[in-house]
């Protein structure tokens, strides 16, 4: 160990004639531009990642916030639909046979027990989000599977099943 250090000063005493032959106001200079380079180096290591997180936080805080409200808003929407009472199979059919109806040439829909699949070919992403909105409020089906591709612009093809009795403790 001991070795090594002396090894250390012997590479160190190069620089240290140097500095030594320099004049007071040229160690000086020398002092406060290594004083600076450190400086900038603490500022790029420590101060500007922690200035920059800062900046971010409110942002973030909003998007958090964001979030938050649509769980929250999501919640009272699942309160309020277990607090409805169940609807009988054949009005949840009708019901679900009407909104199809209103998909177009593009959705046929397939009644088996409890469960109703829908066959779409090209139907609107909005005509598709409404139809979902419209069987869980009007049959109070969930959905259980989806199989869907995007295949122009806004439309989608594939199949949705749907469950369409309630499992027990649903409605509560």
């Amino acid at each position: 160990m001991s070795d090594q250090i002396e090894q250390l000063k012997a590479q160190l005493a190069p620089l240290r004639a140097k500095w030594q032959a320099l004049a007071p106001r040229e160690r000086q200079m020398l002092g406060v531009m290594g004083w600076a380079i450190g400086m900038a180096l603490v500022f790029m290591v420590a101060v500007k990642p922690a200035w920059k997180t800062l900046q971010q936080t409110p942002a973030q805080l909003r998007e958090a916030q964001a979030v938050l409200d649509e769980m929250r808003k999501q919640a009272e929407e699942v309160k309020a639909m277990r607090s409805q009472p169940p609807v009988p199979p054949v009005q949840a059919q009708a019901a679900l046979q009407s909104a199809t109806d209103r998909l177009g040439e593009g959705a046929r829909l397939r009644l088996q027990s409890d469960r109703a699949v829908l066959t779409l070919d090209k139907v609107s992403g909005t005509a598709l989000a409404n139809w979902l909105a419209e069987a869980r409020s009007s049959a109070r089906v969930r959905p259980l599977e989806a199989n869907l591709s995007q295949v122009e612009g806004g439309a989608y093809s594939g199949t949705v099943t749907l469950l369409m009795s309630a499992p027990s403790g649903m409605n509560r």
